[in-house]
């Protein structure tokens, strides 16, 4: 799973920026400003960062420019999140190195698709294309899942529960959580349609003897992992 890192002040922005990047499949970190922005990157280097220009301290594009001279961090993508909108402020943005410039307000669409944008040119979008674990493939842009190489017929509800399952492999997740992943946040199903379709899942995992990749853990939830 690629990861990108939210850098805004406004905790109302910034968790509606998290909840839009983890709806289309991305891990999601945050930081209200540049100093907790920084210790956030020297622990884990995100595939992508969102930054805000207007930032309590030290503005996004001044340590956007301090990041770009730094050998460790010139090749992090970085797209600018500003209301400001002249030409100037683009060109400035871009000039600074920056991959792309976003002006408040935007549509949920257009950031995801500006986001799958860079990532495709700095090439980390195949990362998303093809996942594998224990036997298994799911190919996203043909929408195929192959078992042991064999391609095999699902459901897309079932397609997107194993999507989900394989981009997050080893965690432990409620049926509550699930339903909000794959099911969407504000879903009227009942959680125990989660057990169907783990179920219909398992069984076609089964005729390749691999139905234990799906685990349940009694009086919690369900997790896929290799391990037993």
């Amino acid at each position: 799973m690629l990861s990108i890192l939210v850098v805004e002040d406004d905790i109302g922005i910034r968790d509606m920026l998290k909840d839009i990047l983890e709806q289309a499949e991305f891990e999601v970190l945050t930081a209200g400003d540049t100093h907790k922005a920084l210790l956030q990157i020297q622990q884990k280097l995100p595939d992508l960062m969102l930054l805000d220009w207007m930032l309590p301290g030290q503005s996004g594009i001044e340590w956007a420019r301090r990041l770009k001279k730094d050998d460790k961090y010139t090749s992090l993508p970085i797209i600018m999140l500003t209301a400001r909108g002249e030409v100037d402020d683009k060109i400035r943005s871009l000039d600074t190195g920056l991959d792309d410039h976003i002006t408040k307000p935007f549509s949920s669409r257009e950031l995801v698709a500006r986001v799958r944008a860079v990532l495709r040119r700095c090439g980390k979008l195949e990362k998303l294309n093809r996942i594998e674990a224990g036997g298994v493939t799911l190919i996203a842009d043909q929408h195929r899942v192959l078992i042991n190489g064999v391609p095999v017929n699902i459901s897309p509800t079932e397609y997107r529960l194993l999507e989900f399952f394989l981009s997050n492999q080893d965690r432990l997740y409620t049926r509550s959580q699930l339903l909000d992943h794959v099911w969407g946040r504000h879903s009227s199903i009942e959680e125990r349609t989660v057990d169907v379709h783990i179920r219909r899942l398992r069984k076609l995992l089964a005729e390749f003897e691999k139905d234990n990749l799906i685990q349940t853990v009694r009086g919690f939830g369900y997790r896929f992992s290799e391990q037993m």
